[in-house]
């Protein structure tokens, strides 16, 4: 294939992404307009994932058309706009409109069992990056334990009633009861095969030097964050009591930072502005150390008010004092705060960018 087909298939692959997207919108608008009818719960990430890794992977396979990682983010844009129009589709069809379309519950059936292919596309995205191939000729059992798994999870999720595909009450048209218990031990040990591949990842950046050092940096960076975002905005709130507005915070961090990874990816791959993952990782560590730390202060400062307030009155404490107390407390230690665990994060993790820091320091010139 030449390079101008290349690049005209990249982007016409990203543009039928964006395409079902929008019709995908437009079938949500209508079901909003339908009272008392479930919408398809995961219409935002299905929305955010597509425009990103849809034009994202068009880029990289239109520039870089003999690196595969280009055409599976392409593939996977396209698997999620896919899933998004047949589940907002099947839910207007079922549900909101009752057969005003067609082959609604074929739609649905789609939206149950391409969830595997979108995270087995992902996998090799991992495995391949950056330079399309695997890491060595080693690792060849995990590429073919990765197909087994996704077609294992494609045929069990075709068939089972234990999917979760985000359509409410509209349940597996091809369901069988004996499915969904072998499709639970699967899911159960969809994490080994998870970690297998993340591991490559961390070998990768074990062995790589120079250029290749920097571009797996990214993405372990990006993959990083989204985990963050995953954990702020749906396991921290399964297991702990937490309040609404973390919910809506974690919620809209996990949204900000879910194009990450196709953007890490693509600015490895093309190397643009590959060496600023240093500086990006250095004010991570640095800012997000001392947003913690503040936090911790903030709230030990509310308690401790109001527990001498409790000590000298013998009433509970006053909760507006306590906070105006902790919020001046926390704005005098910003600076000093930051000083410090800057120099230690530089200390511990730059220890020999300021040692040639400090050799070459002398010569300079005022």
């Amino acid at each position: 294939m030449s390079l101008l087909a290349a690049a005209r298939l990249a982007w016409l692959l990203g543009a039928l992404s964006l395409a079902l997207t929008a019709l995908s919108l437009l079938l949500l608008g209508l079901t909003l307009s339908q009272p008392n009818t479930h919408n398809y719960d995961f219409w935002l990430d299905c929305t955010v994932g597509a425009i990103s890794f849809a034009p994202v992977g068009a880029l990289i396979a239109a520039r870089r058309p003999a690196n595969p990682v280009g055409w599976l983010l392409c593939l996977s844009g396209a698997a999620i706009s896919i899933a998004h129009f047949s589940a907002e589709y099947a839910i207007y069809a079922l549900l909101a409109q009752p057969n005003s379309l067609p082959a609604g519950q074929a739609l649905a059936w789609i939206a149950y069992w391409i969830l595997p292919i979108i995270v087995g596309l992902l996998l090799f995205s991992f495995l391949l990056f950056p330079n399309g191939r695997l890491p060595s000729r080693r690792w060849k059992w995990l590429a073919w334990l990765t197909v087994a798994f996704v077609i294992v999870d494609v045929i069990l999720s075709a068939f089972s009633f234990g999917v979760d595909a985000g359509l409410g009450p509209i349940r597996n048209p091809l369901g069988i009861e004996g499915f969904s218990n072998a499709y639970s031990v699967v899911v159960s040990i969809s994490p080994v095969v998870y970690v297998a591949v993340a591991s490559s990842l961390f070998v990768r950046l074990h062995r790589a030097t120079g250029v290749e050092r920097q571009q797996i940096k990214w993405v372990v960076y990006a993959v990083a964050a989204t985990l963050m975002g995953t954990i702020l905005a749906y396991v921290i709130p399964e297991v702990i009591d937490t309040p609404l507005w973390f919910e809506w915070v974690g919620f809209a961090l996990n949204i900000a930072v879910s194009p990450a990874i196709p953007v890490a990816i693509a600015i490895a791959i093309l190397r643009y502005r590959l060496y600023e993952i240093d500086t990006l990782i250095n004010r991570t560590l640095v800012y997000g150390t001392l947003t913690a730390t503040l936090a911790l202060v903030y709230f030990g400062g509310v308690a401790t008010t109001q527990a001498i307030f409790r000590a000298f009155t013998g009433q509970e404490g006053q909760t507006q004092l306590a906070v105006v107390v902790s919020t001046l407390g926390i704005a005098a230690l910003f600076t000093p705060f930051r000083r410090r665990i800057r120099a230690f994060i530089d200390r511990r993790f730059y220890r020999s960018h300021l040692e040639v820091t400090s050799i070459f320091e002398p010569l300079s010139f005022s």
